[in-house]
């Protein structure tokens, strides 16, 4: 029963946990306040240093946050290359990570403060100023996309952050005092992301899986009676069992210590969202999922074992880790493929994760060798080995290839290629975890495994979990949420039917032969225009009045109010019937032709792409810049009433839009 039950606890923490984001209403208009500075480091090389003062509850989004959420920020240097390069990533201060249930992925973001480093090396003889194009998002319940412009004095020492454009471009002309710069004497530390301690705890439980494996599980009294037999007395006994177990833990987290070590502690972050990594990471677990259902085997040549065996032989401190590395090296047919998918997990995280997942999973494994050593009685309580042990084996494979699929569904995301969208991934699922029921109830038997004439409760109990969540997943199919799996499969709409099967999620069921001319599907199948005149001129023409909608493809709220709010019949009749609908997207990364670019009187920033243009249209018409905001109007541009942000109380909206078209209806 104890080995069926923490399958299912650790099944429980594979595929739950996710946590909710942040919101309170505000529209304060400037909720981030950046300062620059430089560094001298040595002759050619300076640390460029950005810090920001968050208001309280509002974020800012990591570079490394997941792209299909919130906008994160972006660093655009001018004149890299040619003037000075770029010493490795930008570097960031702590983050928070918490998954969206809106955007259905995890996002990584600042509060509070954040700092970005970036170190550079000048090639350009004599250079004195750098300048860096700042990009970012910044949202509470409403969002705010931000464009700053920052200028690194090299010679003077100090940074400045501005905010017209054309100040920044003329900087170099502008006379500029000389001061004084003092090198910098430590390195910036950076803290631990907190998705650290989760590596750590699905690696302790996945190192206590390793043990119910049978290449680790026989071994545990065949080493206690060695060193029962071995050692002259208890107290030697003990020592060697100790020092045993701390053998284990190094030998794993020198392997942690070796892949950081190459792949650069920064960098195993970047990959974990590179598309042929992710296809790695796929083949891989793929491999080792076959490998645990008993295809063949992932064996260290036996030359490696014999030599480490001979080395074991000569006994004392030097035997000891010979014996602990002999453990590791004989066991890795089972513990191979758990530790290289905690070593995958731990890329995607970065930083120090390959280390700290090791720790936990060595940790996990020399406890109890080191504890039944110690206590050579308690080995009367462990259960005999049997075919269970290769029972544990199949169930793992089962769970990795499970996993595999996540890891190209991350891959299919970025490419926007569409072949693994949301139905297929649930069909995948479905079939694995329906196979993996009928294994446990012993329908399905492979090759290595025991014949058995009846099934042990523990066994029955966690076939009917796994049936029970493989029937959650089957409404998914038709457009079901699924939030115990949330993050898992692609988003609801990366998916054959984002608005439900025959729209069952509601809207109109419009199609595109009966859009007006530059219209387009909108949420619920609403007919939306994305330009404004577009949109003015159609409602001139209904006779209609405006719900101007200012809002941004990475806008937390924007989709909360649409998935919340305007999906509530009282309020999607009145969408589709009495309102002409402009949704104006600031977040577009769209250019605008050369000719329409310019400089925006009204804030001094550059406008080069449709959503600077639509940004910069509500600053100047309504002097506010955070969206959600909904405006009412007339054909002609008038307001019918006050204009509102994030409202997510249905009743509040309905009497808001009730109001303004009463007003026009006057």
């Amino acid at each position: 029963m104890i080995k069926y039950g923490f399958l299912l606890v650790l099944f429980l923490f594979t595929v739950t946990g996710n946590a909710q984001v942040f919101g309170q209403s505000d529209t304060t208009k400037n909720p981030v306040q950046w300062q620059a500075e430089v560094q001298k480091l040595d002759d050619a090389t300076y640390a460029l240093i950005l810090n920001a003062d968050i208001e309280k509850d509002w974020h800012v989004y990591s570079q490394f946050t997941d792209p299909d959420g919130s906008l994160p920020i972006e660093l655009e240097f001018l004149n890299v290359a040619a003037d000075f390069t770029l010493e490795g990533p930008t570097k960031e201060s702590e983050t928070h990570t918490e998954y969206s249930d809106v955007f259905e992925v995890d996002e990584t973001f600042f509060t509070d403060d954040a700092t970005l480093t970036q170190n550079i090396k000048i090639t350009k003889e004599d250079l004195s100023v750098v300048k860096l194009i700042l990009k970012y998002q910044v949202c509470k319940e409403v969002c705010i996309n931000e464009e700053k412009y920052i200028v690194f004095d090299l010679k003077a020492g100090k940074g400045l952050v501005l905010e017209d454009f054309n100040a920044f471009k003329d900087y170099d002309t502008i006379e500029r005092n000389v001061e004084k710069i003092t090198p910098v004497q430590e390195e910036i530390k950076l803290e631990e992301k907190q998705g650290l301690w989760t590596i750590f705890f699905l690696a302790f439980a996945s190192g206590f899986l390793a043990l119910l494996t049978p290449c680790v599980f026989p071994m545990i009294p065949m080493t206690v009676s060695f060193f029962t037999k071995q050692s002259k007395n208890a107290a030697t006994g003990r020592r060697n069992a100790i020092l045993y177990g701390f053998f284990i833990v190094i030998i794993y987290v020198l392997l942690g210590t070796l892949v950081t070590a190459i792949f650069g502690a920064d960098a195993l972050n970047a990959l974990s969202t590179n598309v042929w990594f992710n296809i790695i990471f796929f083949v891989l677990l793929v491999v080792f999922a076959i490998s645990f259902f008993g295809a063949f085997e992932i064996m260290l040549p036996n030359s490696w074992a014999n030599a480490v065996d001979r080395k074991a032989d000569r006994g004392g401190v030097f035997g000891i880790f010979f014996m602990a590395l002999a453990l590791a090296i004989v066991s890795f047919s089972c513990t191979g493929p758990i530790v290289g998918t905690l070593l995958v997990q731990a890329a995607s995280e970065g930083g120090l994760a390959p280390i700290l997942g090791m720790l936990g999973f060595s940790l996990a494994i020399a406890i109890p060798f080191a504890l039944f050593a110690l206590f050579p009685g308690l080995m009367n309580s462990l259960p005999k080995s049997g075919g269970w042990l290769n029972s544990v084996k199949v169930v793992l494979g089962f769970l990795e290839l499970a996993l595999a699929f996540k890891f190209l569904s991350n891959a299919d995301l970025v490419l926007q290629a569409h072949l693994l969208e949301r139905e297929v991934f649930l069909a995948i699922w479905i079939a694995i975890f329906g196979a993996l029921a009928l294994y446990l109830f012993g329908k399905i038997r492979l090759s290595h495994d025991t014949p058995i004439d009846h099934i042990s409760s523990g066994r029955l109990v966690f076939g009917l979990f796994v049936m029970a969540f493989t029937i959650y997943l089957i409404p998914g199919l038709w457009g079901a949420p699924l939030k115990l799996i949330s993050g898992f499969p692609p988003p609801m709409n990366y998916s054959e039917s984002p608005y439900g099967v025959g729209y069952m999620k509601g809207g109109t069921g419009a199609t595109t032969s009966e859009m007006p001319e530059e219209a387009e599907l909108g949420p619920y199948q609403l007919i939306t225009f994305t330009d404004y005149d577009a949109g003015m001129a159609f409602a001139k023409a209904e006779n209609k009045p405006v719900l101007l909608d200012f809002t941004g493809k990475a806008c937390v709220n924007c989709r909360k109010m649409e998935e919340r709010v305007w999906g509530e019949p009282q309020i999607l009749s009145k969408l589709q019937n009495d309102v002409v609908l402009i949704s104006l997207f600031v977040d577009l990364k769209e250019k605008l032709p050369e000719a329409a670019q310019y400089v925006s009187e009204t804030t001094g920033k550059r406008i080069q792409t449709v959503g600077n243009k639509w940004s910069d249209f509500q600053i100047k018409k309504y002097q506010i810049n955070a969206q959600p905001y909904y405006v009412l109007l007339t054909p002609d541009g008038n307001e019918l009433n006050t204009p509102i942000g994030y409202t997510p109380e249905v009743d509040e909206f309905e009497a808001w839009l009730e109001e303004g078209i009463a007003a026009f209806n006057k």
